[in-house]
């Protein structure tokens, strides 16, 4: 009896991974990407905790940049090879399908018109997870804001049309989506799971309120650096 099929290989694929001592969840991310894409890129942001070296090992080529989520995206993209871009978080293990989502969005020229996130999932059987997963596909469907946990598939030229990604300590997923317009967003119906611990350690109640905080926040105009502080004991990378 033969087993699944390979998933495509996406030869117009980077895939960028800004990373901070990710050491726990980077292997499961990798994994998950198998390889499909034309070409990994992780770029550190001075990991202590071997997140490089399993990065190097997974074969996934490894950049440095400075601390700091939007900059880390800048470098990986500005390093990158290919017309698709796909910018995925370091914790965040893509669901089988992935691919041939993918692949089905790059086949199509129209596509590159939109840019395209993944369905939020929590790896946690909690009630509460379950309760957060639906507030955001609310979000997404009605508001057009995905959030980077969920990835972001763009073509380089939309990224480029809408100014590139910004090399904001935090916040530059949503600064990203807003300047994309709902209308140029689009979902692929396959999840995103992404690790629930900073969930677990701090309270599903607390952690969506520090959350919606700091969004609250940007759009009345505050500093990065005013809500970095409000932001801390979320990962920055």
């Amino acid at each position: 009896m033969s087993g699944s099929p390979a998933p495509p290989i996406l030869a117009s694929l980077s895939v960028v991974i800004p990373a901070l001592d990710a050491a726990a969840t980077l292997p499961g991310t990798l994994a998950a990407l198998g390889a499909a894409p034309a070409e990994t890129i992780l770029v550190d942001g001075g990991s202590r905790d071997g997140t490089q070296a399993l990065a190097a090992a997974a074969g996934a080529r490894v950049l440095t940049a400075p601390r700091g989520r939007g900059g880390q995206i800048a470098a990986g993209i500005a390093a990158a090879s290919q017309p698709w871009l796909l910018l995925l978080h370091a914790d965040t293990r893509l669901a089988p399908g992935w691919a041939e989502a993918v692949a089905g969005l790059l086949a199509d020229p129209a596509s590159a018109g939109s840019a395209w996130h993944f369905r939020f999932v929590l790896d946690d059987a909690a009630p509460a997870a379950r309760r957060l997963e639906r507030a955001v596909a609310w979000r997404c469907r009605v508001l057009g804001l995905p959030y980077g946990d969920q990835g972001l598939l763009i073509h380089r030229d939309l990224l480029a049309a809408v100014g590139g990604m910004r090399p904001l300590p935090l916040m530059e997923d949503v600064d990203l989506v807003r300047r994309l317009g709902r209308r140029r967003i689009g979902a692929m119906p396959v999840d995103a799971v992404t690790s629930a611990t900073r969930w677990q350690q701090e309270g599903y109640l607390a952690r969506s309120a520090r959350n919606l905080a700091c969004l609250s926040l940007w759009f009345l105009g505050a500093k990065p650096a005013t809500i970095r502080r409000l932001y801390a004991g979320r990962k920055t990378a």
